[in-house]
């Protein structure tokens, strides 16, 4: 199980993990070893609630593919198991931001203060200007 917060798992069933090698320069063991980790997650079919796979789909976030599904490469580590936990780690973040709604703006209109303030600003930089323009001598 993912542990997301305390109300939220993610069964690892769910989660699709595959080594890959990783890219980069590394030698002669990086043609060997596939210490990269590639993670799939299908939003659509997984157990999230409804509120929060809309969340999650709604983000333009470029790990997120238009059929819904989350992709995470997590080459940073060395380590094969480093890298699945910061896959991991990386999904549980996405998910966690999209765990709560966010707030809907109420929109206000500029107190009368405000308006004079910027009235004022406008006529000091007016003058400003005015104030550059060639002087005639006639």
């Amino acid at each position: 199980m993912l542990r997301i917060d305390p109300s939220l798992d993610i069964p690892l069933t769910e989660i699709d993990l595959h080594s890959i090698r990783a890219q980069g320069a590394g030698g002669q063991n990086v043609n060997k070893v596939s210490s990269a980790v590639h993670l799939r997650f299908d939003v659509r079919a997984s157990s999230l609630p409804d509120d929060c796979k809309t969340r999650l789909l709604a983000l333009s976030d470029s790990r997120i593919s238009a059929e819904g599904v989350v992709v995470i490469k997590a080459q940073r580590h060395r380590t094969r198991e480093k890298n699945r936990l910061d896959a991991l780690e990386r999904l549980r973040e996405l998910v966690l931001e999209c765990r709560v709604a966010r707030k809907i703006r109420k929109p206000t209109r500029p107190t009368l203060a405000s308006k004079r303030r910027r009235l004022e600003h406008k006529l000091r930089r007016s003058t400003i200007k005015k104030n550059r323009a060639p002087v005639d001598n006639y």
